[in-house]
């Protein structure tokens, strides 16, 4: 029987602010600041927990920083302009921009870069060709396709994901009197999946190409004269934002294992983030000006809402929809709307600590839900469903439909239910891992959808 959170975490909590109690973190002065560099078409948002490790082991708030592209999506081709997406470049000059930004603030001489999959593709392009040589103490990538996501010069051969392509090609160059692919000035720390990375594999079916070699190994994100970490079983997400990540991230960055793993609870929380939605050519982090947010706290166990909304807000410029302040213990709703999206309806565990990077994406209908009464998906964004290592049940169908065993690869199932306004209970479990959601079925026909989003 799976378990809720709470309970988990609670122990957890409590144990983790005895041993908090106990240690000797270093001087906050000396803690460099670490600059988080999310994926390909993701956001910010992907590194919340990671954050909440660090802060939870002593690193002071100021010095953490995930950025956000405007415009996270690659090119088809990475040296032809496309509306929407972004180049290497353009995502090595963004980088180069926030780190500037970064040290300005804290006067630090140095920073700690943090990448997972195409994010470590800009700090490598960032500290091979624009001075991040001499700016960066420490980079670290997880699950970066470092040689590709396939390597083959007769396919794509233009994609940044090529690893026969000139700009992986180019930084994979042997360097020094070893040989070694790295650029010379930081320390280099690679974090990898053993067999699970969905863009670490030989066969193509990942990229739509089953059967089809692929020319890259598992071992495709390590590099020579990197640091090279193997977390076994882990998928292209977690080998960056999973607890084991952080643990080995922090351990290259201080020489030291970290006292807790997992958040510990602050008494008050406050939370803000940005509404984004999608261009015509995928995902987008620019502000969804417009758009109306109303946040709720709900009950853990029905999903239905108490009392009036924490925040009822119309998005502006600067695409904040918040802050709200709240508790250690209660499960929210964030409801979403905008002109050209369903009304949708995010529902969250209870958030330990307080976030600035709660960043919301509307959705729309897909073809094939239009005439559904109801419409809930279950979703896990720092993360990929796998099975059999998962437990995932989504409205009592265990395993949640959607996803097959085999490579860790999806990250979401969604339901089509015959009924609405009633509640819908999302569980997962992965090894110590157990998170119970609990959300509201609303009609479709209204144009409402649900989201029952995993912090972990």
């Amino acid at each position: 029987m799976l378990l809720t959170r709470r309970p988990l975490l609670a122990g957890l909590f409590a144990a983790a602010a005895l041993l908090a109690g106990c240690a000797s973190p270093p001087p906050a002065l000396n803690l460099p600041p670490i600059v988080f560099v999310h994926g390909n078409g993701d956001t910010a948002a992907l590194w919340t927990t990671t954050l909440w490790r660090f802060e939870s082991n002593g690193w002071p708030r100021e010095r953490l920083h995930a950025v956000e592209f405007p415009y996270p999506g690659a090119r088809d081709d990475n040296g032809v302009a496309q509306a929407g997406r972004s180049s290497a470049d353009d995502q090595r000059d963004y980088l180069a921009a926030e780190v500037t930004k970064l040290m300005a603030r804290t006067g630090a001489a140095q920073v700690v870069l943090m990448g997972n999959s195409r994010g470590g593709n800009a700090i490598r392009h960032y500290i091979a060709s624009a001075g991040g040589d001499k700016t960066v103490s420490h980079a670290i990538l997880g699950g970066t396709p470092n040689h590709g996501v396939w390597a083959n010069p007769g396919f794509r051969p233009n994609n940044e994901f090529n690893g026969a392509g000139a700009f992986l090609s180019g930084l994979n160059k042997p360097k020094g009197p070893n040989g070694d692919e790295v650029t010379a000035g930081p320390r280099w720390m690679t974090i990898r999946s053993d067999n699970n990375d969905k863009f670490a594999q030989p066969d193509g079916e990942w990229i739509g190409a089953k059967g089809t070699p692929t020319g890259v190994g598992f071992d495709g994100p390590a590099l020579k004269g990197a640091e090279n970490v193997v977390l076994p079983g882990r998928d292209h997400r977690e080998v960056a934002y999973h607890g084991q990540a952080f643990a080995a991230a922090f351990r290259f960055i201080t020489g030291r294992a970290p006292t807790v793993t997992e958040p510990v609870a602050e008494d008050r929380v406050s939370l803000n983030g940005t509404v984004t939605g999608f261009t015509a050519a995928g995902p987008s982090n620019l502000p969804l000006v417009g758009a109306r947010v109303a946040v709720h706290a709900i009950d853990a166990s029905s999903g239905q809402r108490r009392g009036a909304p924490l925040v009822d807000k119309v998005v502006t410029a600067d695409g904040q929809w918040g802050p709200i302040a709240t508790d250690p213990r209660t499960p929210l709703e964030f409801v979403i709307e905008a002109p050209g999206f369903a009304t949708t309806h995010i529902y969250r565990s209870a958030f330990p600590r307080s976030s600035t990077i709660v960043n919301l994406r509307p959705e729309r209908f897909a073809d094939a839900d239009k005439g559904a009464v109801a419409v809930a998906s279950f979703s896990r964004p720092r993360a990929y469903f796998g099975l059999p290592r998962d437990t995932i049940v989504f409205d009592g169908q265990n395993p949640a439909p959607g996803i097959a065993p085999g490579v860790a690869g999806v990250a979401s199932s969604k339901l089509k239910l015959a009924t609405a306004n009633r509640a819908v209970v999302a569980e997962f479990s992965s090894g110590e891992l157990r998170e119970r959601i609990v959300g509201w079925a609303w009609p479709a026909r209204d144009n409402h959808l649900s989201v029952l989003e995993l912090h972990y």
